[in-house]
C-alpha cells in the first residue's frame, strides 16, 4: 500500500489561502464579466463599462439605456463625476471631444438643454470655440431652427441689427451669405447634381461641365435655326412637360438652355456694352455664376406670343411646372434672396419631389438649400 502524503500544518496554511485567493479571483471575475454583459445589453461598450462598474455606477445608467453621451462620459479620462447628472440628460452628438466641450459649456453656465442645442448645431471645432466665449444669454431666437449654424451666430446678430429681419429670415440670409457683397468670398461648387446651386455667392468655375449633355429636339425649341442642350434628365422632363402642354392646346417650347462658362463670358460682355454695368449687375450673372452653366435650367417660350409673361403658357406653366420636377425659378418676390431680377420664362429643373416642397412651401431654391440642404 502506498502511503498518502500528509501536508505540514504551515502547508495546509498556504494552501487554503492559495484556495481562497483563487476561489474570490474567480468570483470577481466571474462577477465583472457578468456585469460587463448585463451593461452591454443596454448599449455600453467595453471601455465605459470597466469605469461604469469601478466607479459603481451600474445602477445609476441602468436607468438610462443606451445613453450615447453617459457612454461617452464614462469613456473618456475627462468624466467629472459632479457632471454626471447632466451627461445623463444632455443630447448626444458624435464629437471627437464631447466630453470636453460639454465639461467647459457647463462651466459657463449654460443648461442642459442650451449645451443640447448648442451641440447640435455646430462641429466638435465650432462648439469648442462657442465655449471660450462669453456667456450667451439668448440662444433660442436662432437655435430653434435646425438649419442655424453655430459658428455664424456673431454674423446673425450684425444682420439682424442692421436689417432689422426677422430671425429665420436672418439665419437663411447669413446661411446663404447675403449678408456678403456679391461675387466676394464666394464658395466654389463641385456638384453634378440636380440640386446645384449657382448664384452671386455660389461658384462653378470656368472648368464646370455638367455631365450627359445632349440636345433639345428642334420641334421643342422656339425658332428654326435655334439650338439648346441640357441635362438629360432634365431635357427629358421638359419634353414631357412640354407634351402635357401640348395636350392641353398649347404651345410651349424652350428658347435657350446650358450656356458654358465661355457663353455666359460673351453674354455678359454683349449686355455690358450695350446696357452699361448697372444693367448687367441687376440682370445678367457673372460668368461661372449662371444657374444656365448647370444645365438644369431653360428659358421658355410661347410659341404664339413673344411676350412670355403675357401668355397661357407662362400660365399654365406657373400652375403644372412643379409636376414635372421645375420650379420657377426667379419670382419677383424672393429677388432679395436669388439676387436675380424677376424672370418670367426661366424654370430650374430639381426633380418632382423637391419641386412639389418647394411650390407647396412657397420658396426660392435658395431657401431649399439653406433649409434642407446645407445644414450641419
Amino acid at each position: 500500500m502506498k502511503k498518502r502524503i500528509k501536508l505540514k500544518k504551515p502547508a495546509k496554511i498556504i494552501f487554503s489561502l492559495f484556495m481562497v485567493i483563487f476561489i474570490l479571483f474567480i468570483l470577481v471575475f466571474g462577477t465583472y464579466f457578468f456585469l460587463e454583459n448585463r451593461l452591454d445589453k443596454i448599449g455600453y461598450s467595453h471601455r465605459a463599462a470597466y469605469n461604469i462598474i469601478t466607479k459603481f455606477k451600474i445602477g445609476y445608467v441602468e436607468d438610462y439605456p443606451n445613453n450615447k453621451t453617459l457612454n461617452a462620459a464614462f469613456e473618456s479620462d475627462l468624466y467629472q463625476e459632479k457632471n454626471l447628472e447632466h451627461y445623463s440628460k444632455i443630447n448626444y452628438q458624435k464629437h471627437d471631444n464631447l466630453i470636453r466641450n460639454i465639461n467647459l459649456l457647463l462651466k459657463k453656465g449654460y443648461s442642459d438643454r442650451e449645451i443640447s442645442m448648442i451641440l447640435a448645431h455646430g462641429n466638435d471645432s465650432d462648439v469648442y470655440q462657442f465655449s471660450k466665449r462669453e456667456r450667451v444669454k439668448y440662444l433660442e431666437e436662432f437655435f430653434v431652427y435646425d438649419f442655424a449654424k453655430l459658428s455664424h451666430y456673431d454674423r446673425y446678430i450684425a444682420y439682424m441689427n442692421a436689417n432689422g429681419d426677422d430671425e429665420e429670415t436672418t439665419i437663411i440670409k447669413v446661411n446663404l451669405d447675403l449678408d456678403k457683397e456679391d461675387y466676394m468670398d464666394s464658395k466654389q461648387v463641385n456638384d453634378y447634381s440636380k440640386l446645384v446651386l449657382a448664384n452671386n455667392h455660389y461658384y462653378l468655375g470656368e472648368k464646370y461641365v455638367p455631365k450627359s449633355l445632349t440636345n433639345v429636339p428642334d420641334q421643342y425649341m422656339k425658332g428654326k435655326d435655334n439650338q439648346a442642350k441640357g441635362v438629360n434628365e432634365a431635357v427629358s422632363a421638359a419634353i414631357t412637360m412640354m407634351k402635357a402642354a401640348q395636350k392641353d392646346g398649347l404651345n410651349l417650347l424652350i428658347n435657350s438652355g446650358y450656356r458654358s462658362y465661355r457663353d455666359q463670358e460673351e453674354v455678359y460682355q454683349t449686355y455690358l456694352e450695350l446696357y452699361g454695368e448697372d444693367y448687367v449687375n441687376k440682370y445678367v450673372s457673372k460668368p461661372g455664376y449662371s444657374e444656365h452653366q448647370t444645365g438644369y435650367a431653360f428659358d421658355f417660350a410661347s410659341g404664339v406670343s413673344n411676350v412670355f409673361a403675357n401668355s397661357e403658357e407662362y400660365q399654365w406653366m406657373i400652375k403644372n411646372s412643379y409636376k414635372y420636377g421645375f420650379i420657377y425659378r426667379f419670382l419677383k418676390s424672393k429677388e432679395e434672396i436669388t439676387g436675380v431680377k424677376h424672370e418670367a420664362w426661366h424654370f430650374r429643373y430639381v426633380g418632382k419631389e423637391v419641386a412639389k416642397k418647394i411650390d407647396t412651401e412657397e420658396l426660392s431654391l435658395e431657401e431649399y438649400y439653406a433649409k434642407y440642404l446645407d445644414v450641419n
